[in-house]
Formats: structure tokens, sequence, C-alpha cells
């Protein structure tokens, strides 16, 4: 992947920070809202959810999920040139016992310092998103395939640059 669409991915990622999350429910796709950060080293996103929402009970039953990032509307001159990533992983629980945990948590908080008060409700819980494959659309006719290896090295951390994204 080259320097000009690692940039794009960032950019869009490190400007939005809530995504469209699709489950199965009931045998059905369902789509809801939720805000992301990335975890430090660039495996997947991680999102902080109640189990009394729909979304958190179908993870659990089937963690096959995909999400979709975009960019703000207006901010292109036609819907159709707005960048979007649109991905599918696995989502997995991060529980507090979990090696994950620690970073998983830092990253959100880092992103979205005013959900620390959520951290104290009982019914919410981290879960990471592992990228399978994504795909990037930097504008009108400018897709681009990127692997999870590919997804990973644009955000994981390095000695002189901290990650966007988290």
């Amino acid at each position: 992947m080259d320097a000009t669409i690692t940039a794009a991915l960032r950019k869009l990622v490190d400007d939005t920070v809530h995504a469209s999350l699709s489950t199965l429910h009931k045998g059905a796709p369902a789509l809801s809202m939720t805000p992301f950060a990335v975890m430090p080293d660039g495996s997947g996103l991680v999102i902080h959810v109640s189990r009394l929402a729909t979304h958190t009970n179908d993870m659990l039953a089937h963690p096959q999920v995909a999400m979709m990032v975009m960019g703000q509307p207006g901010s292109s001159e036609s819907p159709l040139s707005l960048p979007r990533l649109s991905l599918q992983g696995l989502a997995h629980p991060c529980l507090p016992d979990d090696s994950a945990y620690g970073a998983a948590k830092a990253a959100y908080l880092r992103r979205l310092p005013d959900s620390e008060e959520l951290f104290s409700f009982g019914d919410f819980s981290l879960f990471t998103v592992t990228v399978q494959s994504a795909r990037l659309v930097a504008g009108f006719g400018r897709a681009h395939a990127i692997s999870a290896a590919q997804f990973a090295q644009a955000f994981a951390a390095s000695d002189n640059d901290q990650p966007l994204g988290v």
C-alpha cells in the first residue's frame, strides 16, 4: 500500500469517531452506530458497548461483523466521492483479565475521553473487532482493497509516530 493510500486511510479514520456496525440479528442484517478507536497494534478497532444493546448480543451469537467509517457529509462535492472505509472482521469481548484490555481501554479513552464514566457502568464492555479485510474508497473511482496486514501496518505505533485514530 503506497503512502498516498495510507495517508488517506489514516486521515479518514482520524477525522471520524463513529462507525456504522452491521451485525446479524435473527438471521437478518442489522445496522447501528458506535464510537470506535484503533487498537495500538493496528490489528483492529475497539468499541465500548452495552449488553442492553441488540448489537452486543448479536456479536456474542455471531462474531462476524462489518463496519463502515465515512467522511462527513459536505466534505466532498458529491456523495459518491465521500471517503469511506468498509471492513469485515470478527468481534470478541475484551474482558478486564484479557491481556489486550489495558491497551484497548487506553486507546478508546484517548480517542473518547468523555466516555470514561461509562466504564463504571456494569452493562458496558469492550469488544475488539479484528480486521479480516477492508476496502477504502478515497474518492470517486479511487477504491483500494486493504488486507488485514496492510491495515495493521498503517496504524501500528512506531517509535517516531503516534498512530492516528487512537
